[in-house]
């Protein structure tokens, strides 16, 4: 059981699947059951909390995998970087601002570069920075991103692409929760696709029990796009992005007095610290995407894989004998 695509043939893959790098979510265990299972499995490098990082390469010796990194997040820490870079992964996944700045290091050492775009401005800047992989993301995707839909975005970098440079691999994001999705992914001109929420839901991904409880009692009608879960962390994200997380009381308070959540910022964060260490869904966000609705139940990551790509063939044998 196998969907061959250039994308599982230029990086000897199984599976045409690659697990999103979600921050702190995805860690070494679920890094390591992903490739385990044939796909590409992504460590979440997040916002560059290195003695986490090292902990968590440390799960994934000898295993093929990359690290995803927040772009501009990076830039603040660019030694972390090269700590990746010395343990030899196969990609580093960027996002989140310009990756002009790290494509020479990343090549230099072997690896591959991924960049994730929202929009086709932004395929066209990592085209030109020389992405071996594509990654489109649509607004349905957990977590930060903007406003394109998947289902538009995927086939109009997919033209671009074969138009300015043919050798460069697509891979397709946001809202990819099963066979259907991985599917019609591969039908809109992607190579393979990203899967964030699904991989989320499983056994080794680094969320508490509470968390998991959340999304498994949600649908998609039940996720917003917001800024107020990065005001309450103090992040300072770039006001392009909104992320995708599962509505709660604390976004049904202050989605939509952002300005008056400034004013109490200091006192905010803390309490959304500690509900985020306590894994705590109503005074922390679950950071899942619209395929939340999808999900019916917590695996192992490698079963949700064989189920996607199962799913996947009998979705395209049925219409494409």
């Amino acid at each position: 059981m196998a969907l061959t695509t250039r994308l599982t043939e230029r990086l000897n893959l199984l599976h045409p699947i690659i697990c999103a790098p979600m921050a702190f979510a995805a860690g070494g265990r679920l890094a390591s059951a992903v490739s385990a299972a044939g796909g590409l499995g992504m460590i979440g490098g997040g916002y560059g909390d290195a003695a986490w990082l090292e902990e968590q390469l440390n799960l994934v010796e000898g295993e093929t995998f990359g690290c995803g990194f927040i772009t501009w997040s990076l830039g603040r820490q660019p030694q972390l970087l090269d700590l990746v870079l010395a343990r030899k992964p196969r990609a580093i996944f960027l996002s989140f601002s310009d990756p002009a700045p790290f494509v020479a290091r990343i090549k230099n050492a072997g690896a591959l570069l991924f960049c994730q775009v929202q929009t086709r401005r932004d395929a066209e800047r990592a085209i030109d920075c020389g992405a071996d992989v594509v990654v489109a993301q649509g607004s349905e995707a957990g977590g930060h991103g903007e406003k394109r839909a998947t289902f538009t975005l995927v086939p109009e970098v997919a033209d671009l692409i074969a138009r300015r440079a043919p050798d460069t691999l697509l891979c397709a994001a946001g809202g990819v929760g099963d066979g259907r999705g991985l599917a019609a992914a591969l039908m809109l001109g992607a190579d393979g696709v990203l899967v964030g929420s699904r991989l989320w839901a499983s056994q080794e991904a680094n969320v508490g029990p509470r968390m998991h409880a959340a999304a498994l009692a949600a649908t998609g009608d039940d996720t917003i796009r917001s800024q107020v879960m990065d005001l309450a962390r103090k992040l300072d994200w770039p006001p392009r992005y909104t992320a995708r997380v599962l509505k709660n009381a604390y976004t049904d308070r202050w989605h939509g007095r952002e300005p008056e959540l400034m004013q109490v910022a200091d006192e905010e964060a803390a309490k959304y610290r500690k509900a985020w260490v306590e894994g705590d869904p109503d005074g922390a966000n679950t950071f899942v995407g619209e395929a939340v609705g999808l999900i019916d139940g917590i695996a192992p990551a490698g079963d949700i894989i064989r189920r996607l790509v199962k799913e996947a063939e009998e979705r395209l044998g049925r219409f494409c004998p």
